[in-house]
């Protein structure tokens, strides 16, 4: 099980993720090899003791063409429940930078559109930056906000931000 905590600009507390991938099937063969999983995610906020996120998903990983899509639910104290549908393909430019598109598209269970993100990105990566460091940077431009964001990660710590002042931090455990 992954596990993290985060705390971002619009939170008062800090907030405990978890999830798990489960492997469905990693036999089955189209046109390109897809190996399949299921993902499970939640979050506890520690301020109030109460579930703040949780999802499920189905996620098909296609290595030969660098993508993976994926279909799912989520529920969010917010939002209530919300279908999710979303999809990254990378294009390696050299071993260590490549351009990212990825999506994003939430509907209500109406399936109404409620949100949609996408967003293109360069990501450099870096094993071994230093000895017992890997460091890895993205730099995107997210389209239906239109705002730029950087995030950068060096072993356990992530931090993400935009121009739009947004930001949040992340710790692996």
């Amino acid at each position: 099980m992954e596990t993290s905590l985060r705390y971002g600009g619009d939170s008062k507390s800090i907030r405990f993720h978890a999830k798990e991938k489960f492997p469905l099937d990693s036999s089955t063969r189209l046109q390109y090899s897809i190996l399949s999983g299921f993902q499970l995610h939640g979050e506890l906020d520690t301020g109030d003791g109460a579930p703040s996120y949780a999802s499920a998903l189905v996620r098909h990983f296609y290595p030969d063409l660098s993508a993976s899509l994926g279909v799912g639910l989520q529920f969010d104290k917010h939002e209530k429940l919300r279908y999710c549908v979303r999809g990254k393909k990378a294009f390696p430019l050299t071993p260590k930078l490549s351009v990212n598109i990825k999506g994003r598209c939430y509907v209500d269970k109406d399936f109404k559109e409620k949100k949609s993100t996408g967003a293109a990105e360069f990501m450099w990566s870096k094993c071994n930056f230093q000895e017992d460091q890997d460091v890895r940077v993205k730099v995107g431009f997210e389209v239906f906000e239109k705002v730029p964001y950087l995030q950068i990660r060096e072993n356990n710590w992530t931090v993400n931000a935009d121009l739009n002042g947004r930001w949040n931090v992340r710790y692996d455990l």
